[in-house]
């Protein structure tokens, strides 16, 4: 009795299993993941309303079929595009964005998948763009605020173009929340909700480009010149500081030296006069000796009177 009941129960479970993997092999059975919602068509007609609870679920089989779209936010990233600003000045505009799908039936009818909606959000994103940029001026879309004026005005140096001294209202942030808001009225109708869009990029064409870097070499050229203006005007201020205490100096030494001349010509005659009064004939003799020797050479010749004192002691010479 009880291996008659272990074979029931057996057959059962085999039954079980066979009705559940024929039923997922015909497509009776599907499971729908949390990251996904499901859209049941019958012969390509949408049946029921969009299923978005996991789990396992049920559809009559061989006749319908389930589609799966992303219930998680999804990206998108479109091509540049060359767009004019107000003030007629090309720029490329290079924009990413977020979106997801909220009404997957919609999505479904409108789109079919995520290659068609990828290539609607390029015309409603490329669209809402340059309507957003052709309505503001260049300066709107490359500055995000008057951070980089303000740091003019404190006297920090930068490099600047002519659009950097323009003060701005609404900055590239605010023209990326315009972008978005603009997107977000078109979006609904396939099903799509827009999360967000950013502008990745903005460059200049090559034309304004080259302007611009015109512009900032010239300023850079122009700080070059007040710095190199600035340097000589300093270096002409330490140059007459260094004049003004080099003559300090030498003043001040030409002062002690003479003072140390001064004192030792007093010294020198003091002593003179202290070896003249001692013995004057001595002295007498010495300077003569020394007028001798001063003004006397080998081919000298002088004529002296014999009264003459030069000659005084000469004669004495000759007396011996």
């Amino acid at each position: 009795m009880n291996e008659r009941k272990l074979g029931v129960i057996l057959k059962v479970l085999l039954g079980l299993v066979i009705f559940v993997v024929a039923a997922f092999v015909s497509g009776a059975l599907f499971i729908v993941d949390e990251t996904k919602q499901v859209v049941i068509t019958q012969f390509g007609k949408p049946v029921g309303m969009p299923i978005d609870l996991a789990g396992l679920h049920f559809k009559t089989p061989f006749i319908q079929e389930a589609h799966y779209f992303e219930k998680r936010i999804l990206g998108w990233d479109g091509d540049p595009n060359q767009i004019p600003t107000k003030d007629k000045k090309y720029i490329w505009v290079d924009t990413i964005a977020r979106w997801k799908i909220v009404d997957a039936l919609k999505f479904l009818q409108s789109v079919g998948n995520e290659i068609g909606a990828q290539s609607r959000l390029d015309d409603i994103i490329n669209s809402a763009t340059r309507d957003v940029i052709t309505s503001h001026l260049l300066v709107e879309a490359v500055r995000d605020s008057n951070r980089i004026l303000e740091t003019k005005e404190l006297g920090v140096d930068a490099i600047l173009a002519d659009e950097a001294l323009e003060r701005i209202s609404v900055g590239r942030q605010l023209l990326a929340r315009d972008i978005l808001e603009k997107a977000k009225v078109l979006a609904p109708q396939y099903g799509i909700e827009m999360v967000d869009v950013r502008i990745k990029r903005v460059n200049y064409v090559e034309d304004v480009r080259n302007k611009v870097y015109d512009r900032m070499i010239a300023e850079r050229k122009r700080a070059a010149e007040k710095y190199r203006s600035e340097g000589q005007g300093k270096s002409a201020e330490i140059s007459g500081q260094v004049g003004k205490e080099l003559k300090l100096i030498t003043s001040e030494a030409y002062r002690q030296a003479q003072g140390l001349v001064g004192k030792a010509d007093a010294e020198a005659i003091n002593i003179y006069a202290q070896a003249y009064s001692q013995d004057p004939e001595f002295y007498s003799f010495l300077k003569t000796l020394e007028t001798y020797q001063r003004t006397i050479d080998g081919n000298s010749t002088i004529i002296l009177t014999t009264d003459s004192d030069y000659y005084k002691y000469l004669k004495g010479l000759e007396r011996k």
